[in-house]
């Protein structure tokens, strides 16, 4: 276990990261296609083919989840992944055609002091091209990469973090976010994570709560521009779209238990949850409990490991042992 979302087989991630730009893409490619859905609890979500996954759709499997950073202009990723899958003959067959299924989802990164005069074409479909041709199985890099590169939270620099589990019924269920929060991760304005409760052998430092939680730290602390937190919960567990669904809906409770506050009116919180089938069936309730958990790990660890933008006035890093108030 690498404690990634590559732990459950037939996953590969990629990503392709613009730190010039201040943003970029990851790519989640699935081999075999899998059963998926989504759910959007933030205000403000943005995504691309996103209703085809609700239950009552005809579509019943994808080959691809992609997240980007760029808000509206980042949804041009899905075509670059899409040119990737097509070149590999992957896709749904319709007679002659095949048309390959990259829903998507996209965080605001515009304000975070990157160059974004592109000119006439974002960058995004070449960099979902360049992120899907990156994708493998095994290690992947977690911080400011991909489509964490630009994303930043109301305390510290965000980013990509990921993190797995096993059940004792044998199957993983694992989870990749990309932490771009109108909300603090972090207790107060210290260094402590919320998500601690639930944190495995110190893969964000192991500070766990602070010996006391005041007022003044659960009082409201926002960036004051427009945020999503968006991911991706996936097990080996045999599911249908509706099941998928509700993964997806109990992963969110992992978002606000790492999050404060989360899904706000402006905020586009998003989670898709995938399921391949490799293993049988498992107790929905029992995936759903470990979904809630390792989105929270992963949401930790995605700032936990971001290291700051390089240019002036970019967000400072977790890392960087910064303690003040933001």
């Amino acid at each position: 276990m690498l404690n990634l979302l590559t732990d459950i087989a037939g996953i590969a991630v990629g990503h392709a990261t613009d730190l010039a730009l201040g943003s970029g893409v990851t790519a989640i490619l699935f081999d075999p296609p899998v059963v998926a859905a989504v759910a959007a609890l933030g205000g403000a979500p943005g995504g691309r083919d996103t209703g085809l996954l609700e239950p009552e759709m005809s579509v019943e499997r994808i080959d691809a989840i992609v997240l980007s950073g760029g808000s509206a202009f980042g949804l041009d990723a899905a075509g670059g992944v899409q040119a990737v899958l097509r070149a590999a003959g992957r896709g749904v067959q319709i007679r002659t055609a095949r048309v390959p299924i990259a829903p998507q989802a996209i965080i605001f990164d515009l304000l975070n002091g990157g160059d974004k005069d592109w000119g006439v074409f974002s960058p995004y479909r070449d960099l979902g091209y360049a992120a899907a041709n990156a994708a493998a199985a095994g290690p992947f890099s977690l911080g400011t990469v991909g489509a964490g590169t630009g994303a930043t939270t109301a305390t510290f620099k965000g980013g990509l973090g990921s993190a797995s589990t096993m059940l004792s019924s044998r199957h993983t269920v694992a989870a990749l976010a990309v932490v771009n929060a109108i909300g603090a991760p972090t207790i107060g304005a210290g260094r402590h994570f919320w998500a601690a409760p639930f944190e495995v052998a110190g893969e964000f430092g192991g500070l766990g709560w602070p010996a006391v939680i005041a007022p003044p730290d659960v009082a409201l602390r926002t960036k004051g521009m427009l945020a999503t937190t968006i991911g991706l919960i996936a097990t080996d567990a045999a599911l249908t779209k509706s099941h998928c669904k509700r993964l997806a809906i109990m992963a969110h409770d992992g978002l606000a238990r790492a999050i404060l506050p989360a899904h706000a009116p402006m905020d586009g919180d998003t989670i898709f949850a995938a399921a391949t089938a490799t293993r049988g069936r498992a107790d929905l309730t029992a995936l759903g409990h470990a979904a809630s958990q390792v989105m929270a790990r992963a949401i930790a660890r995605g700032v936990f490991e971001a290291s700051a933008l390089p240019y002036p006035g970019a967000q400072r890093a977790w890392r960087d042992g910064v303690s003040g108030a933001f």
